[in-house]
């Protein structure tokens, strides 16, 4: 047999094999889903949350996406991202999530469908022959189960969308969720007035709210929340929280212990003996404001060139905290505003109960006692910030009121969370609702979705270089391609005198051989 017939049978058994095994990767890749996650933040990696609300999947989930055709590439990167992860949420739910993907811009019935559902078009900005439009496009999905359904508006890009995805598959298929009870009764804000909040917590709990009186059973409640009273509480009330905790109650309380009247300038106390209830527990609030160099703003009016301009103005007593202890309350928080906050201090026997402080000032920071008067246009220099680090939140774990191990959360701002109703509703920024979010999680033993919720892409600027550093590099990639080019060269010059030299020595040996 020849050579060349073997080499050619040999060819042919590596083209057969070579086959076979795509068609076992494709076999195998249509059966089980699987990518690679090389960023440093994992943002393609599916959470421990998400995973187990996938497992524990009894019947199936179908999700319908709407989604516009033809948008601009990074418009069009969402679509693609949106398909991956359901893709994974249908191999880790072994099949039980089940998923299509619809024009809607295909004709008016199927719009029709999708604003029917619930789906809103948006208008993105195109190019197109060298001139901006507008394009209506549908981005996002509804979310089946059984005859129920959730709809996800707006699918956003990142982590973001698994987010959205796994609250809206939790909703519909948990079926007893606990109960949270929203203390009323003591001039707290209502339930509504924090909406945004509510938006998280409707997903994992049953919201209600609870004015304290002997008939109601408070063991029913998962976590009892205390939100900014700003009323005294009758012995009778103060009584039934101490029977809470030593049934082995959880409770979460934002009280102000501090307050202000801007139209006269004046920092004040506030009326309430709930201080003295958390000083027998052995947590101390001190009636101060703490002042930091991290701060927000307030907007002062200035007079600019005969016209009254309203121009923003650091104010120190509303600190910006960024300084927490790792801990699930403040997982993923980056910066929480304060309208205001006062200094906590621990004095109590940690025999029984574990202290544990979560969020504090920045390194520059003071108290100022109350009362006080306000010089909102003062110039703030170092001096002004002696202390560092003082407490503005913490929690309480033990024998807190009995025998029977319980928590208690404590901030030291009623308001930070708060939308208000009417015309002064606003926005809240996202950290101070997932420190709330957070907080009610970790005392109702439903830590799970907190790393789901506060999962973020990373930012990573550029580091900054000196001068010296950008010139040096800046003749680097200018020189480097050129000294580069000349080593190639002259490599290549030595190779082919190599190569001629040794043609030469051959030549000569065939000579002296003929």
């Amino acid at each position: 047999m020849s050579k060349k017939y073997i080499s050619e049978k040999n060819i042919s058994l590596y083209l057969i094999l070579l086959a076979g095994i795509f068609v076992l990767l494709n076999i195998l890749g249509s059966r089980y889903f699987f990518r690679g996650d090389f960023t440093a933040d994992k943002r393609y990696t599916l959470s421990t949350a998400t995973k187990n609300i996938l497992v524990e999947l009894e019947d199936p989930i179908s999700v319908t996406a709407y989604f516009s055709e033809g948008l601009p590439p990074q418009i069009e990167r969402s679509r693609t991202d949106f398909q991956d992860l359901l893709t994974e949420y249908r191999s880790v739910s072994r099949g039980n999530v089940h998923y299509e993907f619809v024009n809607p811009n295909k004709n008016e019935f199927t719009e029709q469908i999708a604003e029917q559902a619930g789906i809103r078009p948006v208008l993105i900005n195109t190019r197109e022959k060298d001139q901006v439009a507008q394009k209506k496009a549908y981005l996002g999905a509804v979310v089946s189960y059984g005859d129920q359904n959730e709809v996800i508006p707006l699918i956003q890009e990142g982590a973001a969308m698994e987010h959205a995805l796994s609250m809206a598959i939790k909703k519909l298929t948990t079926a007893d969720r606990p109960l949270i009870g929203w203390i009323q009764g003591h001039g707290e804000p209502q339930v509504s007035e924090f909406y945004q909040s509510m938006q998280e917590l409707d997903v994992m709990y049953s919201i209600k709210s609870v004015e304290l009186a002997d008939s109601i059973n408070l063991q029913q409640f998962k976590t009892l929340c205390l939100m900014a009273p700003r009323d005294s509480f009758p012995p009778e009330h103060t009584a039934m929280l101490d029977r809470y905790l030593a049934g082995g109650g959880n409770l979460l309380m934002c009280i102000n212990f501090v307050d202000a009247d801007f139209r006269q300038n004046y920092g004040m106390a506030m009326p309430g003996n709930i201080g003295d209830w958390l000083t027998a527990k052995g947590l101390t609030p001190e009636k101060a404001f703490i002042i930091d160099a991290a701060c927000g703003s307030v907007n002062v009016v200035q007079q600019h060139g005969g016209f009254n301009l309203q121009t923003p103005v650091q104010f120190p007593y509303l600190p910006l905290a960024s300084t927490f202890t790792r801990h699930p309350v403040t997982a993923g928080l980056t910066t929480v505003g304060f309208q205001f906050a006062s200094p906590l201090t621990f004095v109590g026997d940690t025999t029984d109960v574990k202290y544990t402080p979560l969020i504090f000032s920045s390194a520059q920071a003071a108290t100022a006692p109350v009362p006080l008067m306000f010089n909102i246009e003062k110039k703030w220099t170092k001096e002004d910030f002696p202390e560092s680090h003082l407490t503005m939140a913490a929690l309480l774990e033990g024998k807190i009121a009995g025998g029977a191990k319980s928590r208690l959360l404590l901030i030291s701002d009623g308001d930070f969370a708060i939308n208000g109703a009417g015309e002064q509703a606003r926005q809240v920024n996202a950290d101070n609702i997932n420190l709330l979010i957070n907080s009610v999680d970790y005392l109702s033993d439903d830590t799970g979705l907190i790393s789901l919720r506060t999962k973020q892409i990373q930012s990573r600027p550029l580091k900054k270089l000196d001068d010296g550093a950008k010139t040096a590099i800046k003749y680097a990639n200018f020189l480097a391609p050129v000294f580069l080019i000349i080593i190639v060269g002259i490599l290549r010059s030595v190779r082919s005198r190599n190569i001629r030299n040794k043609r030469l020595h051959e030549e000569d040996e065939d000579v002296l051989n003929d």
